[in-house]
């Protein structure tokens, strides 16, 4: 999604409107900072603001999303393209939460190992074990097979770990 077409357009439309940042933002409930954000293309806006704004602005959803108003006929295949970007946008979010995740997750073993004094085998089981649902459930999503061999590695190493400790 081309963030600065999008934060022009709602800067245009909100103009043509006559209003200011200002009214615009009360009138979502948020903050006059916030729309300056989007108008300048530095993020986008929640996307549970997109309803009330295409109302307040009186432009259909898919303009905002595509930074213009669409043309009739084209309104089919920029919806399309508008539902791929979403999802994009909405997979790199999630693979940057899942990051964060892991590294919380694996920053929180490492400290409750050194102050139990336990091995780190089986830290480094529950780091793969966190990593091979984190692969697998991002292979679901997007069906990349590199996400499917990462995450059949990790599973593989979950089994040889715990199979190594067992027999210890």
């Amino acid at each position: 999604m081309d963030q600065e077409k999008i934060g022009k357009f709602i800067s245009e439309q909100r103009k043509l409107k006559k209003m200011t940042q200002e009214n615009l933002a009360e009138k979502l409930g948020i903050t006059k900072n916030a729309v300056s954000k989007w108008e300048r293309g530095i993020c986008l806006m929640d996307m549970s603001l997109l309803k009330p704004l295409s109302k307040i602005l009186e432009v259909n959803i898919n303009d905002i999303l595509a930074g213009e108003i669409i043309e009739r006929e084209d309104i089919e295949r920029k919806s399309e393209e508008n539902i791929i970007k979403l999802t994009e946008l909405v997979n790199l979010k999630s693979m940057k939460y899942g990051i964060i995740g892991m590294a919380l997750f694996s920053i929180i073993l490492i400290l409750i190992s050194f102050y139990k004094n336990t091995s780190m085998e089986s830290l480094v089981s529950l780091l793969c074990a966190y990593n091979c649902i984190t692969f697998l459930s991002r292979y679901k999503i997007k069906k990349d097979k590199t996400d499917l061999l990462a995450g059949l590695m990790f599973f593989i190493s979950v089994i040889c770990n715990t199979i190594g400790f067992i027999l210890s």
